[in-house]
């Protein structure tokens, strides 16, 4: 027994210094930074910056890997499969990370059990929109004016599961509205076709949005932040708009495969996160739209976790699926 016992123990503390080496030595090789949308998306253009100082702080080669597809399924079974060693690492979203499991049935993938978090990219939040043609000039005059309306208005949104299908499914349910769900293919033509008065209310991505509303094109009611946008300061939330607590924002996050070293993930964390808080950086993410994040791996663990509450809440209300 006491051989055993002390066998046990050397063995145990030869494999933590070997853990330790490793994190210390790490990385030794390119590493893989996998995309779930094509180049020069918003999330593509986050993992390339980082990507870029990554490897520099690093003296290894940062590869992003754009891997399209199936609402990021694609992607993160592919990540999910890959070997925990620190070398391939995923900047996933809000779509990968919390709604998948409750918009499909059968997903190869299983977000809190086959990744480990690292850090919070950044956030994007969304805005309210209606076609200047549309009688609401606040939150409080559409809510009237969708409710003299019931199942003959409509809402348009980017397309079945969306964030700006779920942020206006979410709105309906605590509002208590009867409208219609008109679901396009991406942003871009459902922001044609508000312009152009065939649909008239949307929740779109403030990128996507707001240059349209400066041009006269589109009326922007509400931003959906917990707090008021520092760049549009004027702009009321939906919060503070007649329905308290009420928060959308769509974002991004670097996770790895379960199982990745914890000192490992430490490493990765410690280098991001730094690299999200440099004042470069933030001064081209907020250009981009975006919100700099960053964090610990526990505090994004935390953040998955009710995120994933909160939407499969509205997608079973709504009886959403996609498959």
């Amino acid at each position: 027994m006491k051989f055993t016992v002390s066998c046990l123990v050397a063995c145990t503390a030869l494999v933590s210094t070997m853990a330790a080496s490793y994190a210390a030595d790490y990385p030794t090789k390119p590493i893989r930074l996998v995309v779930p949308y094509p180049a020069g998306g918003s999330t593509d253009a986050v993992a390339r910056m980082v990507g870029q100082k990554l490897s520099v702080k690093f003296g290894q080669p940062v590869v992003v890997e754009n891997r399209p597809g199936a609402s990021e399924a694609i992607a993160a079974s592919f990540v999910a499969k890959s070997a925990p060693d620190g070398y391939t690492i995923f900047l996933s979203t809000m779509t990968g990370l919390s709604v998948n499991p409750s918009l499909y049935s059968k997903l190869a993938y299983a977000p809190q059990k086959d990744f480990a978090p690292i850090t919070l990219a950044a956030t994007i939040p969304s805005v309210i929109v209606v076609n200047p043609n549309v009688p609401a000039q606040s939150m409080p005059e559409l809510l009237k004016y969708l409710k003299s309306r019931p199942g003959t208005e409509g809402y348009a949104s980017a397309g079945n599961g969306t964030p700006s299908h779920l942020g206006m499914e979410l709105y309906k349910r605590v509002m208590h509205l009867d409208t219609t769900h008109v679901a396009y293919k991406g942003g871009a033509p459902t922001l044609q076709d508000l312009m152009a008065g065939q649909v008239r209310v949307m929740m779109a991505l403030v990128p996507e949005a707001m240059p349209l509303v400066k041009a006269g094109k589109l009326r922007a009611l509400a931003i959906t932040t917990a707090k008021r946008s520092t760049e549009y300061p004027d702009l009321p939330t939906v919060a503070e708009s007649g329905v308290p607590g009420f928060e959308m924002i769509f974002w991004s996050a670097f996770v790895a495969p379960a199982g990745t070293p914890k000192d490992v993930i430490a490493k990765l964390n410690r280098e991001i996160d730094g690299i999200l808080h440099e004042k470069e950086t933030r001064a081209k993410l907020t250009e981009m739209g975006l919100e700099p994040a960053g964090g610990s791996p526990e505090s994004l663990s935390t953040f998955i976790k009710n995120e994933t509450g909160k939407w499969k809440k509205v997608v079973d209300d709504a009886g959403i699926k996609l498959d």
